[in-house]
C-alpha cells in the first residue's frame, strides 16, 4: 500500500522539472523582449536620422539680412543687402534724405531685384536698368554700381518736389518705365531697409552669413568705405593692423574705428558694415553699447560697452577677420 509520503516523493521530481522549464521560459521571454527593445530602439534611431536628413541644412536657407522696423520685417540675401547698403551710403554721402534712399531702393528692387545684372529690356543694364541709348552713360559705366547709384540720385535731385511725391511717382519721374505703378510693390520693404541703413532704426538690421569671412584687411575695408561714403567719413576713420600672438601675449585682430557726427550717423555706418560683413570679412561690430557678431548674426549688449564719452563717442568699432 502506497502512503501519501511515497506519492509526495514521486511527485517531487516532476515538480522540479516544471520549475526549471518555467525558468527557462522566463529567460527566453526576457531575451526576446530585450531583442525586440533593441530592434525598436534601432528603428527609432533610423527614423530620426531619416527625418533629420530631410531638413535642409542651415547653410542652404539661413544666409540673409533682415530689416526690422515698425513696418514689419523685410529680408534680402547677402548680395542684395550689400547692394542696398551701397545705394544707401551713396545717397547719404550726397546729403540725400532717407526718403530719397527709400525711392532709390524701391526702384532697384523693381528694376533688377537689387542685383547688378548685365541684361534687361533692350539695352537696359545694372542695378537701375539704365540704358546707354537714353544717355545714362556707357555700358561699362552703368555696370559700376557706384556710378549707377550716383546717376540715379543726380536725376532724382532734378525732380521738383520729389520728397512730397508718392514713392512710385518719384521713381517713375526718373525711370520713365513702361510699368509706372510697379515701384509701389516694394515701398514697404524699401522703407524698412532705408530706415535701418540711414541709422533711424538702431540695431534694426541683423545679418546671418554661412561662409567663413574673407580677410580683406583694414586697407581693403577702408577703400570700399571711402568709395561709398566719401572722403570725409573715411578721413575720420582709424585702423589697427592685426597683431599675431608672440608666445607671451595673445594676438589682436585687425580693427577699424569709424566716427560719426551723431548717434544716427554712427548707426548708419554700423548698419552698412553689417550688410557688407560678408563682402568685407567682418567678425563683429560694436556701437552705442551694442555688439553684432557674425557667429550669432544678432545684436546684443556689448561686453564692454562703448561709453558716451571719450574717443568712442559716436564711434563704430569694426573687427575684421
Amino acid at each position: 500500500m502506497r502512503t501519501d509520503h511515497h506519492r509526495d516523493q514521486r511527485a517531487a521530481p516532476a515538480g522540479s522539472d516544471y520549475v526549471h522549464i518555467r525558468k527557462r521560459s522566463l529567460v527566453t521571454v526576457l531575451v526576446i523582449a530585450a531583442g525586440v527593445a533593441v530592434l525598436v530602439a534601432g528603428a527609432v534611431i533610423a527614423v530620426n536620422a531619416f527625418l533629420n536628413s530631410q531638413i535642409p541644412p542651415r547653410a542652404a536657407v539661413a544666409a540673409h539680412c533682415a530689416a526690422s522696423t515698425d513696418l514689419g520685417v523685410a529680408s534680402l540675401d547677402p548680395e542684395q543687402s550689400a547692394n542696398a547698403a551701397l545705394i544707401a551710403a551713396v545717397g547719404q554721402s550726397r546729403g540725400m534724405s532717407p526718403r530719397a534712399v527709400t525711392i532709390a531702393l524701391a526702384t532697384a528692387m523693381q528694376e533688377s531685384d537689387l542685383r547688378n545684372i548685365d541684361y534687361g529690356d533692350r539695352d537696359s543694364l545694372g542695378l537701375f536698368q539704365q540704358r546707354p541709348s537714353q544717355d545714362w552713360g556707357t555700358a561699362e559705366q552703368i555696370m559700376d554700381p557706384l556710378y549707377a547709384a550716383n546717376e540715379f540720385y543726380r536725376e532724382l535731385e532734378k525732380v521738383s518736389g520729389f520728397e512730397d511725391m508718392a514713392v512710385t511717382e518719384a521713381a517713375q519721374a526718373v525711370q520713365r518705365s513702361a510699368y509706372p505703378d510697379a515701384y509701389a510693390d516694394h515701398e514697404t520693404d524699401a522703407r524698412s531697409f532705408a530706415s535701418t541703413l540711414t541709422g533711424h532704426s538702431p540695431a534694426g538690421l541683423i545679418c546671418v552669413f554661412n561662409d567663413a569671412p574673407k580677410a580683406v584687411g583694414p586697407d581693403g575695408f577702408l577703400s570700399v568705405f571711402r568709395s561709398e561714403w566719401g572722403d570725409g567719413p573715411a578721413d575720420r576713420a582709424t585702423a589697427k593692423e592685426a597683431k599675431p600672438a608672440d608666445g607671451t601675449k595673445s594676438g589682436e585682430p585687425a580693427t577699424v574705428t569709424l566716427r560719426g557726427s551723431s548717434d544716427t550717423e554712427a548707426w548708419a555706418y554700423a548698419a552698412w558694415a553689417t550688410a557688407k560683413a560678408d563682402q568685407l570679412g567682418i567678425d563683429s561690430i560694436e556701437v552705442d553699447g551694442r555688439r553684432w557678431e557674425r557667429q550669432s548674426g544678432a545684436w546684443a549688449p556689448a561686453p564692454s560697452p562703448t561709453g558716451p564719452n571719450g574717443e568712442t563717442k559716436h564711434g563704430v568699432i569694426v573687427q575684421l577677420a
